[in-house]
């Protein structure tokens, strides 16, 4: 984050989050800079299928057909997060933080982490074998790595 900081005040990029299994925590650490309301335009917790629909603008029907835990979710929170908070830049969060919640063919440890941003939009999916909280963080790593990628 202390590259990523001056990175996003330097350009003059803004960015949005929308999560679910990772509860706003990566919203915290976006914030832990003083300052960082030069970029940083807001979060939404996204926890509930509804949240999802109401807050980012995911349409039931993505949710409906290919679950919560999904590519094309995160893909669609993202968008939404950036679109919603007027952001440059949307990442979201979507998955499985444990140790229960798991479904066929949806282990626990499952996330997709996304980024919507002008040059780049990308989902990455991982699958964690550590407990909740550190599912939650390396989620979040990851997020932080997609924002890193979509400043170039």
């Amino acid at each position: 984050m202390k590259t990523l900081h001056p990175t996003l005040k330097r350009k003059k990029l803004t960015v949005a989050c929308a999560e679910s299994c990772t509860g706003g925590l990566l919203g915290s650490i976006l914030t832990e800079h003083s300052g960082s309301s030069a970029y940083f335009r807001g979060g939404m917790e996204v926890y509930s299928d509804e949240a999802k629909t109401v807050l980012a603008g995911v349409p039931p029907q993505l949710i409906h057909s290919h679950g919560a835990v999904s590519s094309v979710v995160a893909a669609a929170l993202a968008r939404g997060a950036r679109e919603k908070l007027g952001a440059k830049i949307g990442i979201a969060i979507t998955g499985i933080a444990g140790p229960t919640g798991a479904t066929p063919g949806k282990p626990v440890g499952l996330a997709y982490i996304a980024v919507d941003a002008p040059k780049l939009q990308r989902v990455k999916k991982v699958l964690w074998t550590f407990d909740r909280s550190g599912n939650r963080l390396a989620s979040v790593g990851v997020a932080l790595e997609l924002l890193a990628e979509a400043l170039g």
